[in-house]
């Protein structure tokens, strides 16, 4: 496997991740680095996404794929790559600018695979969702509950989104009708694993409510997160009952959301359901949501270079046999999943 790839956002957090992770399992693959820092090896290329003069690097290195861990608001990569037939793996965008970039995409032609991977660490819950369902009749409901620890390593962009959006509603899904929502309302109370035990648990929205929804037709779909420290996420909910959010600056939000730690777990739940049954997906990855998001980024794209698949729009769990990506997933060393009727 002889290819370019090019890593947009590769000098952030979770964009040097990506690099160190597909480099010790493809090392024949040439990876460069794209950043508005530029840097003194040739393999770090000058590309800001909002300077489309800048893409032109992208042509004199011969690049094959392009991964996106960057906010991209305009798109200006994924049209470049549409009008250069290069094939485009996003892991950044929030809901709105995934639909957005969606729509475009599939109302264009390309010649090229344009691959959408913006949902929960990567991408993969959908995928982990297929896992489960093979042998259920249908799904009914999936509910996503999220465990974020505040000593967990953080990008700039996660506190970023949170910092734009907390105080502007959002939708689930209830019975295929979208409900309006905020985040940090609407508690109940969900049992994790791995020693976390009950914790208190909040509407939380990541791109995952329109993918089960509208491209996997799952008619009920909701997701809730709690912190690591149960006195944030009480004072989250408070500010958000009181309406605090709504009369802070972005600067002032920004500064509530931008804690980063030196590293620590995430977990999620996936509880899948129809009206005979109900199955539970657990993962815990130890070295937190940069490893995990990461390590699916490089899934995505092993698939997409070692395997013969048409040019076109996917969702990036749509480029994997439910199978192997469990088997991919429970093969690496810091990740742990548990599957339960």
């Amino acid at each position: 496997m002889q290819s370019n790839i090019l890593i947009i956002g590769g000098t952030g957090l979770v964009g040097k991740t990506v690099a160190r992770i597909l480099h010790s399992r493809n090392p024949e693959l040439t990876i460069f680095i794209g950043g508005r820092k530029g840097g003194n090896s040739e393999n770090n290329l000058f590309i800001d996404v909002t300077k489309i003069s800048t893409f032109e690097k992208i042509l004199e290195k011969n690049i094959h794929l392009i991964i996106l861990s960057v906010n991209d608001k305009e798109d200006h990569v994924l049209r470049f790559a549409i009008d250069h037939e290069i094939d485009y793996l996003d892991i950044t965008k929030p809901t709105p600018d995934l639909m957005k970039a969606y729509k475009f995409a599939k109302n264009h032609s390309v010649n090229s695979k344009i691959v959408f991977s913006s949902g929960w660490m990567g991408g993969i819950v959908a995928g982990l969702v297929n896992v489960a369902s093979l042998k259920m009749k249908s799904i009914d409901e999936v509910k996503l509950f999220v465990y974020y620890s505040v000593k967990d390593k953080a990008g700039e962009s996660s506190a970023h989104f949170m910092a734009e959006n907390v105080a502007n509603p959002f939708v689930n899904y209830k019975n295929n009708q979208p409900v309006s929502i905020k985040h940090f309302l609407d508690s109940e109370y969900f049992d994790f694993s791995f020693g976390i035990g009950k914790r208190q648990v909040y509407n939380f929205d990541v791109p995952d409510l329109y993918i089960l929804n509208q491209i996997e037709n799952i008619p009920t779909v909701n997701v809730k997160m709690t912190y690591s420290s149960k006195f944030v996420t009480w004072i989250l909910g408070a500010f958000q009952k009181i309406k605090l959010y709504n009369i802070l600056s972005l600067k002032e939000r920004k500064m509530i959301f931008a804690a980063s730690g030196n590293g620590d777990q995430t977990v999620f739940e996936i509880i899948i359901k129809n009206k005979e049954e109900t199955k539970k997906i657990s993962l815990q990855s130890r070295e937190g949501q940069a490893e995990l998001t990461a390590l699916s980024a490089v899934l995505h794209t092993e698939k997409l270079l070692k395997t013969d698949i048409e040019n076109k729009v996917y969702f990036s769990h749509q480029l994997h046999e439910s199978a192997s990506l469990l088997e991919s997933l429970m093969n690496y060393p810091s990740i742990i999943i548990q599957v339960e009727s």
